[in-house]
């Protein structure tokens, strides 16, 4: 960062003016305890004002009581407003009481300040393995070759085959209590961190929201271009790098699974003797789950927001024709007395003049008359002996002809096999083969070839069928 950067942020950044405010230590003691030791979302301006009040008295007992002036109502007020940027003051959708609610600045500055107090113990082990699994995992996340994760694969399974022989064993490595320190302390930052990040997410969101509202209130042109540019925003959201991130982390919590695992191991770590435990981080995930709600919350209001434009517009142009028809009535009942002459323009030279009487008279039609019996037939002496002879084609002793005929892998074409065992039961069985439906045979038609088959029928007539090019292959 260069130096015009670093004097920009001095002298705009509301975290930077929150650091040299005159009140800051009262400003980050109440609010960073409320809003981010706490986790309280939005808060009504009258308990958040009783709660100030309450620790105003507390800091002007003794010698000097004038040392706070202001109400708590003023003083919520001021740290609201832009040139402080500290707490966000605004209306919720179903109340008409004002809330507060912390900003990003606030956050980062009680994060820093909260950093500046020596810490007993610092742990630098499990930061480092972290840095190395995530540097692991991007290596081999991105890696092409095959044989290249099959070989880290296999060193992940051998490394799992020797810890198992260990425990079967009864040779349990355990961690001692420096490590178990080292890595709660680093749990519990990146805990407090997400914490954190939720707001800022959800202060980013706002702004594309914000954005949003201020296209609509600014837009001249078509309502098409701007529903258009609103969707777009809406799926720029979903698509970015930051909302892909959220929505996955959003996924993986609401999993039933998921808190329940989180809440058995918050429940074991937090009994363990070598832990000095933050009665906080206990139920750290509920608190996740909070931050996490606000800023899906947020996401949904621009959805919203296009739903109130588009009721907006309908109301607005149904007004806007409602109007117009008002405007016609009006002048119509201006000319009432005195109509206007109108012209009347005709292209055709002449005008088309139809006679009542140049229309046909109506004909009724004579009544047809309709016989729908037919005469019957004379007596015809019919050989139905047909009907009673059914031939029954065995698809099973075809599959056997196949087998026997064509080895493994191998094919034959239809013709080829008909003449080693001739047709006997006519064209059903042709069509016998070509329906065979068994795991190992296939019967393909070439289009491109015909194949001709000669049989008799089972009065001994020669017959010929003429098909598409058949193949008979074996699996």
């Amino acid at each position: 960062m260069d130096f015009e950067t670093i004097a920009a942020l001095q002298e705009r950044h509301p975290t930077w003016r929150l650091l040299r405010a005159q009140n800051a230590p009262l400003i980050l003691s109440f609010l960073g305890g409320h809003f981010v030791e706490q986790n309280n979302g939005a808060t009504p301006a009258g308990r958040l004002a009783d709660a100030l009040e309450d620790q105003l008295s507390l800091l002007r007992t003794g010698d000097d009581e004038s040392r706070f002036a202001k109400t708590a109502e003023d003083y919520l007020y001021d740290w609201s407003q832009p040139e402080s940027g500290w707490l966000r003051r605004f209306y919720p959708a179903d109340s008409d009481e004002v809330h507060y609610d912390a900003t990003p600045a606030l956050e980062r500055a009680y994060s820093w300040v909260s950093g500046l107090r020596q810490r007993a113990f610092v742990g630098t082990e499990s930061r480092l393995h972290t840095v190395v699994d995530l540097l692991r995992q991007i290596a081999y996340g991105t890696e092409q070759d095959p044989q290249a994760r099959l070989e880290v694969l296999q060193q992940q399974r051998d490394e799992i085959d020797r810890q198992i022989a260990a425990a079967e064993a009864g040779e349990v490595d355990l961690l001692s209590d420096t490590a178990i320190r080292d890595r709660y302390q680093q749990f519990a930052g990146t805990a407090r961190e997400l914490l954190s990040d939720f707001r800022e997410v959800e202060e980013n969101f706002r702004g594309l929201d914000r954005a949003a509202r201020e296209r609509i209130a600014s837009w001249t042109g078509s309502k098409g271009a701007l529903l258009a540019e609103l969707v777009s925003s809406r799926a720029d959201i979903s698509s970015s790098d930051q909302g892909a991130s959220f929505q996955a982390f959003y996924d993986f919590l609401l999993s039933d699974d998921r808190q329940d695992e989180l809440n058995e191991l918050l429940t074991t770590v937090q009994r363990l003797a070598a832990v000095d435990a933050d009665r906080r981080l206990r139920t750290i995930h509920h608190d996740w789950s909070e931050a996490a709600e606000r800023t899906q919350q947020t996401v949904r209001q621009i959805s919203e927001q296009l739903r109130r434009f588009l009721d907006d517009q309908v109301w607005l142009e149904n007004r806007r024709v409602l109007d117009l028809v008002r405007q016609i009535e009006g002048a119509a009942l201006q000319v009432r007395d005195g109509p206007p002459t109108l012209g009347l323009e005709v292209d055709l030279p002449g005008v088309p003049i139809n006679l009542p009487f140049e229309r046909p008279l109506y004909d009724a039609r004579p009544a047809a008359s309709v016989d729908s019996l037919a005469a019957p037939a004379d007596e015809v002496e019919v050989d139905t002996s047909a009907l009673f002879t059914q031939a029954f084609v065995d698809q099973a002793r075809l599959a056997d002809n196949i087998r026997a005929t064509v080895p493994e892998r191998g094919s034959v074409l239809l013709s080829d096999l008909v003449e080693l065992y001739p047709v006997e039961r006519g064209i059903a069985e042709i069509v016998g083969y070509l329906a065979l439906n068994e795991d190992d045979l296939a019967v393909e038609l070439d289009e491109s070839g015909e194949s001709l088959i000669d049989f008799h029928d089972h009065l001994g007539a020669g017959k010929r069928v003429r098909l598409p090019r058949a193949t008979v292959s074996r699996r």
